[in-house]
């Protein structure tokens, strides 16, 4: 997919009510998770990631991370740029804070289109809000040591394939769960960065992972 069709897309369809749940569930966990015993809605931790969007040769590149595997219970996995949210932060100025130190964003140059709908992640009681942002050319990026392992520069037409589409089965806490995988870039997006991904992608046009 072309940059400039990518980010005329995002303009207009975040300015139209967001798909949200619905666009969701298509990269979803089977069953979904539920919040554990205790956690209420007081409890929830507020955390913001960045879907950056840039041109390469003219085609639309995604920015993601893996995570260190020293990082605890989500080491080792795919995300957004992001973290926890800070007293008196927007979103918005958390994902781009977040972003600037786990991979070295210049966020001067970001021009942030705007939020999608937020993912819950119940096995670590946050909130996930995503921020939409691009920025006119391929940034200089570096990863932050001990938070990020890697990052990756996937091109959106990678994630829109459905030959990158797979199922797996994880076991968490005695259950079984089949879950949805993108598979880009030797690396396995799957959980709460999916679902963002899979809102993000409808909004591009993307219809859905392959038919069982």
């Amino acid at each position: 997919m072309q940059f400039d069709e990518a980010q005329a897309k995002l303009e207009a369809a975040l300015a139209r009510p967001l798909p949200g749940l619905e666009a969701q569930r298509q990269l979803a966990p089977v069953p979904p998770r539920e919040w554990p015993p205790g956690i209420t809605a007081s409890r929830i931790r507020d955390a913001a990631g960045l879907l950056l969007l840039f041109p390469s040769s003219s085609l639309a590149y995604l920015v993601l991370t893996v995570r260190a595997d020293t990082l605890g219970r989500h080491g080792g996995q795919v995300s957004l740029p992001g973290g926890v949210v800070e007293a008196g932060e927007t979103f918005e100025h958390a994902a781009l804070r977040e972003a600037s130190e786990e991979i070295g964003l210049l966020t001067e140059h970001v021009r942030t289109l705007g939020p999608l709908t937020p993912v819950d992640i119940p096995v670590s009681g946050f909130r996930l809000h995503p921020i939409v942002g691009t920025v006119g050319e391929r940034p200089l990026l570096a990863p932050s040591d001990g938070e990020v392992a890697r990052i990756l520069e996937v091109p959106v037409g990678e994630l829109m394939d459905p030959s990158r589409f797979a199922w797996r089965t994880l076991e968490r806490a005695g259950r079984m769960f089949r879950v949805p995988t993108l598979v880009v870039q030797g690396a396995e997006v799957w959980g709460a960065t999916a679902m963002v991904l899979a809102e993000f992608l409808t909004l591009l046009g993307w219809t859905g992972p392959p038919v069982e």
